[in-house]
């Protein structure tokens, strides 16, 4: 059974950091592609960052420049690694596994807020 387990959010503020880990399991997760992305109130989903199980790895415009991504497959966890927090980067952090250019298993997501 497939499993994506995202954690490492919560409370910051403005000009902080947060690392966001993604713990997979019931399937070779070092075969598979793998993205982030997140929900801000009023808007759709936004895609931050993908890698493929070739090690490539692409990023979105919101994250170039503030957020890193990662995979350790040893661990089976993806990571996301946030900096320079801004208000506008508060919501609900995903991961999900990447088939044919689509993603088919979701993680449940974990909270972002940034606030003073």
């Amino acid at each position: 059974q497939v499993q994506l387990v995202e954690s490492g959010g919560g409370l910051v503020q403005p000009g902080g950091s947060l690392r966001l880990s993604c713990v997979s399991s019931g399937f070779t997760f070092s075969g598979y592609a793998l993205g982030w992305f997140r929900q801000v109130p009023g808007k759709g989903f936004e895609w931050l960052y993908g890698t493929r199980n070739d090690g490539r790895t692409f990023y979105g415009e919101t994250a170039r420049g503030r957020f890193t991504g990662s995979r350790d497959n040893g661990k089976n966890t993806l990571y996301l690694q946030l900096n320079d927090l801004k208000p506008e980067d508060t919501g609900t952090y995903y991961c999900a596994r990447e088939v044919d250019t689509s993603y088919d298993f979701w993680g449940q997501g974990t909270r972002v807020t940034v606030s003073s």
